[in-house]
């Protein structure tokens, strides 16, 4: 063969293997809306969460934390069925707590189980903080820091900031 014609047959071959790859990168989102609890599970494993969804059935969780940066969540109807699974650590997602009051229960229903929980401030005025370890605009090893105010029963205020973890000039331990 020639050197142009190997260069061409290079580039054919990247990028039909960049688009198999593309192809081949789904997430449990990509699961249709309705699907069963059994085949869902068949695909990604059982859930590490569950609790009971607002509206009768569960919500079910697979969730990556402590370490890991994603979780997606979903409900399930007493015939078994899903509804959308969703991803649930993200920008977009963690707005819903800008909407009324959340408890720690509903938080852990919503999001999963925290990576860490932490209590913050002076003995007088401290409160319990839950970090969510997840990537910021889908780019950004960030946490996502939710504050539950000095009685601990709401949410008053989260923010994201940088993931310690991912610092190369330093070690994260518990």
């Amino acid at each position: 063969m020639k050197p142009l014609t190997l260069m061409r047959f290079g580039k054919a071959a990247v990028s039909a293997l960049s688009i198999g790859m593309l192809v081949g990168c789904t997430t449990m989102a990509d699961m249709p809306s309705g699907s069963s609890l059994q085949q869902v599970e068949a695909k990604y494993g059982q859930p590490n969460y569950s609790c009971p969804a607002q509206h009768g059935g569960q919500r079910l969780i697979w969730s990556m934390q402590p370490m890991g940066q994603y979780a997606w969540g979903t409900n399930v109807d007493s015939a078994g069925n899903t509804d959308s699974i969703q991803s649930l650590l993200t920008d977009e997602h963690f707005r819903v707590l800008a909407t009324g009051t959340w408890t720690p229960e509903q938080v852990r229903c919503e999001f999963g189980p925290p990576a860490k929980i932490e209590s913050v401030g002076l003995p007088s005025s401290s409160q319990t903080v839950w970090s969510y370890r997840y990537r910021q605009n889908h780019t950004w090893n960030s946490l996502m820091y939710v504050y539950f105010g000095n009685d601990g029963v709401k949410v008053t205020r989260f923010h994201p900031g940088p993931d310690p973890m991912f610092d190369g000039d330093r070690f994260w331990f518990d």
